[in-house]
């Protein structure tokens, strides 16, 4: 099961606080972070992206960049998270390192097919439960009918808890993404 904590600094606290819940996270052997912070400045997002590199890491975490394949090139990340309806991962191939991960979000069958058939890696699909301004939830069915679909992995996203994750891998899911799951003191 791949889990993937998507970042949110006002949430974590201030960015002191969210390194902390990096560090912690990459200490429990967390697969992958997901640098989701839209509202930086590309050189203090390319230095947070560094400063999360430069933690321990023994179990292998791989970072991503919400969206700016440019800040995840240069910051030596190991991929890229692309927004719904972004530039086909296929079209980023030729200009990233082999092994680059490329994840992109989904919010149905169509476009966890597109994602597939441009070259993701893996899809978050969602939102799977009731998450404050998401949206209406797609459901356990819903998720469980979109890893049927698709041969890529399919992590749920939106409402995912401790509590209801075991849900989603049995409906199929590859692994569970989130922001407030991995907000744990330490």
């Amino acid at each position: 099961m791949i889990r993937y904590y998507i970042t949110d600094r006002r949430a974590a606290g201030g960015v002191e606080a969210l390194i902390g819940f990096i560090a912690r996270a990459m200490l429990d052997g967390v697969e992958r972070v997901q640098i989701r912070e839209k509202d930086l400045p590309a050189r203090e997002l390319c230095r947070l992206v560094q400063l999360v590199l430069a933690l321990p890491n023994p179990h292998g975490t791989k970072v991503l960049v919400n969206a700016r394949t440019d800040i995840a090139l240069a910051a030596g990340a190991h991929g890229v998270h692309l927004p719904a309806n972004s530039i086909a991962p296929c079209d980023l191939r030729g200009i990233v390192p082999r092994g680059f991960l490329i994840g992109v979000s989904t919010h149905s069958i169509e476009e966890l097919r597109a994602a597939e058939s441009e070259g993701a890696d893996f899809a978050v699909f969602g939102p799977v439960f009731l998450t404050a301004g998401k949206g209406a939830a797609l459901g356990l069915d819903a998720l469980r009918d979109a890893a049927r679909a698709v041969a890529l992995p399919v992590l749920a996203l939106g409402g995912v808890t401790e509590q209801n994750s075991a849900d989603c891998i049995e409906a199929g899911a590859g692994g569970v993404a989130g922001i407030s799951m991995f907000h744990r003191p330490g």
